[in-house]
């Protein structure tokens, strides 16, 4: 029975190791998540910058599966180079030691310090980025505690023969051994606490030096598994199949090794809990001095392993929407973010044939237009789906405002999709019917309508894409334009109905087509509101078109914090036509 309690403690304590690093991983996720994400993008054009990166990621996760899973999933969705990716994994795994060699020593004291500190921090704090710090040092002090605690169970299990006697005999079986690591490994989902449970078990006695080198030989290939497995697509298998490689090699290399390396890390410290500690060290070190000069190579051959599959016929199905990437915000939303960019390519493909359906009576171009709408809708729901999966408490609130943004970039351009799909389509029918067309007058008006909302689609892209306030601007300032566009063309075409000049389909469907455009650019405009918020300037651009609807003899209401929608649907109140 007092063995039975003893293993049940042990897990326990293991168990809690493991909470202590989720605690320490989510805290810096959900705080500095959008940080990391934008560091990502910013240092990863060079290998070097690429790998220290990845080292000082991991050293702040204390995860390098984590790093890992979001590494993959930058890559598969094109942000990030598979060779930079690669370099990554690599300064990753030096990382992760790096906390090995720190929670090593016997820093226990400090643990119920961390904790209290924590606490109090998160209690305390009413900014979410504090919040997360104390739960980081929550997650420290427990791991501090819960290694104590395991050195503590570990101590009785050296006078326990039979264990002894099973674990001593991994030292004569070094494959077996590492294989035993790497499946308890890839359970744990962090080599961090494999590692520090074999420091802990080499503290005990229980394993000796070369039998300790081959279990962590195994935590080392075990940590490389997760990330392979929770891939879905052969693109993001890539890169964790790349630091898989790197780190079998290494294994393949050092197995026959290991009482060689045994004897020569033995000068540099002191028993086989110290050996275990500074061959983790050694051994990713030196897989990274090899490996960091013929990654280019080694991308090439991923790539011919792991070609990417054909792209599916329905454009309607998503391509980037990875469900492992939903424990990383910063990560998924990057996802959500290049998915939302495939709508906005969709809609404009949509809006480019316009001009040619009306002036030209192309009914080909106009039935693919319409088809496309019902692939933007499922798209559209697609990723709503997805953003609310990642929901709750994993979003801080820059990755919140961020998720807002790219649910209202999808609403917005649905409109747009439905007006182009549904109501445009509809009024080329309607035209193509009758057999008659617009006067040229009428078409260069639209043609240029439809210049003004192109160049706003792009604006409005930038504006998405790299939060560009000068683009906002310009965008929010273009609504005038449009207004001044339609008007004019509204009142040359009526002045040709009071004249008798021939006018195709009574003008009501022309200025229906006049109508529309405006409410596809409101749409495009609104994408600018979120920059125009952040940056204050909001308000005085509501205020702006309040003083031009009022000018141009439109009904216009109190500009408030709850009216840009009001404002942003001036084209329902009635036009004076007279």
């Amino acid at each position: 029975m007092n063995g039975t309690l003893a293993l049940l403690d042990i897990a326990g304590y293991v168990a809690l190791l493991l909470w202590g690093t989720h605690m320490v991983t989510s805290g810096v996720l959900r705080g500095y998540g959008s940080t990391l994400r934008r560091w990502l993008g910013r240092y990863l054009g060079h290998r070097l910058s690429a790998f220290g990166f990845g080292l000082a990621v991991t050293a702040a996760l204390q995860s390098s599966t984590a790093t890992g899973m979001m590494a993959a999933s930058f890559a598969a969705s094109g942000f990030l180079g598979l060779a930079p990716g690669l370099a990554v994994m690599l300064g990753a795994n030096v990382g992760t030691t790096l906390i090995v060699q720190l929670l090593s020593f016997d820093i226990a004291v400090i643990a119920p310090i961390l904790v209290l500190v924590g606490v109090v921090v998160y209690r305390r704090s009413d900014d979410v980025r504090f919040a997360n710090i104390g739960r980081v040092g929550i997650g420290l002090g427990l791991m501090l505690l819960a290694l104590h605690l395991l050195v503590l169970a570990l101590a009785p299990v050296e006078n326990a023969t039979a264990l002894r006697a099973v674990l001593h005999s991994l030292a004569g079986e070094p494959v077996l051994a590492m294989l035993i690591a790497a499946l308890l490994t890839w359970a744990c989902h962090s080599s961090v606490a494999v590692v520090l449970l074999i420091v802990s078990l080499a503290t005990a006695g229980v394993v000796d030096a070369p039998g300790a080198l081959a279990l962590v030989l195994g935590a080392n290939l075990g940590g490389t598994l997760p990330p392979l497995f929770d891939a879905d697509t052969p693109v993001a298998r890539r890169l964790p199949l790349g630091n898989l490689l790197v780190r079998l090699a290494g294994c393949i290399v050092c197995l026959p090794l290991l009482h060689p390396i045994a004897a020569w890390l033995g000068a540099f410290g002191d028993g086989p809990a110290r050996i275990a500690v500074n061959f983790h060290t050694a051994f990713n070190l030196a897989l990274a001095m090899v490996f960091i000069l013929p990654l280019d190579n080694l991308a090439r051959l991923l790539v011919r392993l792991l070609p990417e599959p054909p792209r599916p016929d329905d454009p309607g199905v998503p391509q980037y929407l990875d469900e492992a990437a939903l424990d990383s915000a910063g990560v998924a939303l990057a996802n959500a973010a290049r998915e939302a960019m495939r709508m906005a390519d969709m809609v404009e493909n949509m809006l480019k044939g316009l001009v040619e359906v009306f002036g030209k009576n192309d009914r080909s171009r106009a039935t693919a237009i319409s088809r496309m709408d019902g692939a933007l809708d499922r798209l559209g729901v697609a990723i709503r789906e997805y953003l609310a999966d990642l929901g709750g408490e994993a979003l801080n609130e820059e990755d919140g405002e961020r998720s807002q943004e790219i649910l209202a970039f999808v609403i917005n351009i649905e409109h747009i999709g439905d007006i182009t799909a549904n109501n445009l389509m509809e009024f080329a029918a309607k035209k193509a019917q009758s057999g008659q067309d617009f006067s040229a007058d009428d078409i260069q008006d639209l043609a240029a309508m439809h210049m003004q909302v192109m160049q706003s689609l792009r604006l409005g892209l930038a504006v998405f894409l790299r939060n560009n306030l000068r683009a906002a601007q310009q965008l929010a300032e273009r609504k005038g334009v449009l207004w001044r566009l339609e008007n004019e063309a509204s009142d040359r075409h009526l002045r040709e109905l009071r004249e008798r000049r021939p006018s195709p389909l009574g003008g009501d469907v022309y200025l229906r087509i006049l109508r529309d455009l405006k409410r596809i650019h409101s749409h495009l405009a609104a994408l600018a509101w979120p920059a125009l918020e952040r940056a204050g300037l909001l308000q005085e651009r509501l205020i702006s078109e309040s003083g031009q609807l009022a000018r141009s003899g439109v009904a216009t209401v109190p500009v408030t914090d709850a009216t840009p929608d009001l404002v942003e649907h001036d084209e329902e109140h009635p036009r004076n036509l007279s």
